[in-house]
């Protein structure tokens, strides 16, 4: 029994060891009314955030390790990958991050501000480490890892680490209210395209979209049971302008069912713009093929 006491209070240590020096990784961004986020420390000058939980503003002040308050100004904003980035008027010493490679069943620590310039954990596991994935706004998300752990809001955007101190992402909340990470690996790949145009390119056809049931005279001409109607459409907006309207049912585009959404998210990245795709859509009891022109989604 003492060999196994040992052994659990070695994890214990090192579990507070890890929380202990990830207060200089985090930062908790004041969003008012008392509230705030916890900010990934990503640069000396440059904090990550999960874009979804930022409110629409410019200006914030961010609290940093052992209480220092400063001021910080949103350099972009990318909400199909969930990550904006802040720039300090001052800066902070972010500690070393080494990226890690998540694995299902192994420990997570996810680490959060306590809003007064430390840190507060949760411990978990890694529920699910699978292929990427795309957003529903778009975006390309490099692995999908799910976790086994509950979190605050306060503590969303913060670092999640592995046993051995490596970094698997910014936590986050994800579909149907999981608690999700952001790979290492997207927010590399975000943050300079970020810190270059504020903003990631991305395709758009302008049209508000909800699932549903295709209708049973016509399932069994469309091959299909589901589709997504147009709910609402953009004024001026690529769909407009294809005379696409509400009501009708979208069930494929260029070939691609959108049975399952994902399928269709996919195909509005950057290089998707200006491409000319084909819809297949149900209309007033017929099945119709309308092409549209793929604009680029506007900054607002």
């Amino acid at each position: 029994m003492t060999g196994q006491a040992d052994l659990l209070a070695q994890f214990s240590n090192a579990l507070a060891t890890r929380a202990e020096a990830a207060r200089n990784a985090i930062v908790a961004i004041r969003v008012g009314h008392g509230r705030h986020i916890t900010g990934m420390v990503w640069r000396s000058e440059i904090v990550v955030a999960s874009e979804q939980s930022l409110p629409r503003k410019d200006d914030f002040e961010v609290v940093t390790a052992d209480g220092p308050v400063l001021t910080a100004r949103i350099a972009g904003r990318d909400p199909g990958t969930n990550i904006a980035i802040l720039r300090l008027a001052g800066s902070v010493a972010p500690p070393p991050i080494a990226a890690g490679e998540a694995h299902t069943g192994a420990v997570a620590l996810a680490i959060g501000a306590d809003g007064m310039g430390g840190a507060s954990a949760r411990l978990g596991l890694v529920n699910l480490s699978g292929a990427e994935w795309h957003s529903r706004r778009g975006g390309l998300i490099d692995r999908r890892i799910v976790l086994d752990l509950r979190l605050a809001r306060r503590e969303e955007g913060g670092p999640v680490f592995d046993a051995a101190g490596a970094c698997l992402g910014m936590s986050t909340f994800g579909p149907r209210g999981q608690v999700i990470a952001i790979p290492t690996a997207t927010i590399e790949r975000i943050v300079p395209l970020l810190l270059k145009d504020g903003r990631i390119a991305r395709g758009w056809l302008g049209v508000a979209l909800q699932a549903v049931a295709v209708p049973d005279a016509l399932r069994e001409t469309t091959d299909q049971s589901s589709g997504l109607m147009v709910m609402s459409v953009v004024e001026d907006g690529p769909a407009a302008q294809a005379g696409i309207v509400a009501g009708d049912i979208i069930l494929s585009i260029d070939g691609k069912s959108t049975h399952r959404f994902w399928n269709i998210a996919r195909q509005f990245g950057a290089d998707s713009i200006g491409r000319k795709p084909d819809l297949r859509l149900i209309r007033s009891g017929r099945v119709i093929t309308v092409q549209t022109t793929i604009a680029e989604r506007p900054a607002a």
